[in-house]
């Protein structure tokens, strides 16, 4: 039994369409916590509901059945507009995709985020300073536009409008799946990093190279936990904890 402050939890948690005049679940009567300060990885097969779970989590989707408890509050029960201000202030998202305004230079993507929640320009321009310092993109790179960075460097810019407002957790979906080996370790270097500052991380992937980062991994089948694994903290190079994450994986199924 995990000791740590709860962050987020999901009651009975259910979501499903309706396709073709049949009904189609893709979370069923899922309950799970989210611990303040972990990392955790949600993987499982293709059409498992990872990327579901990961937006209902969130309140960027209304789950069809249940309840989720975000800080404290019950998210289901807001209206959209009350659901739009709460993520601004509690919730961070990186997506597999940037998302940056390329009219915009990040700095200036960065700092308009972080004006939504009432914050004042000049005390964001130094707090966004910082954070581009902490995940190596220099000020000058902070006048560029997206277009003109790699993949990775743009990602990573991404991450500093995700912590810009000190969200409770950072919702990660596939953040390495569009960039080549260098980004991705540099995108997972941050992840690890924000994470031992004390950072709570959510990620959705299916690398297991990824994964690995998580100190805890959630594997959905059929809208459900299959099942879980405690991997502890990160420790580059350590093969016991692949080589655990392999035999949890193989177990359920992978």
């Amino acid at each position: 039994m995990n000791g740590s402050e709860v962050v987020i939890r999901t009651e009975n948690l259910e979501k499903s369409f309706s396709i073709g005049g049949k009904k189609q679940t893709i979370l069923d009567d899922l309950n799970l916590e989210i611990y303040k300060g972990d990392f955790t990885v949600i993987m499982g097969s293709s059409g498992a509901g990872k990327s579901t779970l990961l937006y209902s989590l969130s309140g960027m989707d209304k789950p069809s059945d249940g309840h989720i408890t975000y800080c404290g509050k019950d998210i289901t029960k807001m209206n959209d507009d009350k659901l739009a201000v709460f993520r601004r202030k509690h919730c961070g998202f990186v997506f597999q995709q940037v998302h940056l305004i390329d009219s915009m230079s990040v700095m200036d993507n960065v700092i308009s985020t972080g004006m939504l929640t009432g914050q004042k320009q000049k005390n964001l321009k130094k707090k966004a300073s910082n954070l581009f310092g902490k995940v190596g993109i220099s000020q000058d790179m902070t006048e560029k536009f997206s277009s003109q960075m790699s993949g990775g460097e743009a990602q990573r810019c991404a991450m500093v409008r995700a912590l810009i407002n000190d969200p409770d957790v950072v919702f990660a979906d596939e953040p390495t799946g569009a960039l080549n080996s260098a980004g991705v370790k540099a995108v997972l270097d941050v992840l690890t990093d924000i994470n031992e500052s004390g950072q709570s991380v959510v990620m959705v992937t299916h690398d297991i190279k990824s994964a690995r980062r998580g100190n805890r991994i959630i594997y959905l089948k059929d809208g459900g936990i299959l099942g879980e694994c405690r991997l502890g903290k990160y420790v580059s190079g350590d093969k016991d904890r692949h080589q655990k994450l392999r035999a949890f994986l193989e177990e359920m199924g992978w």
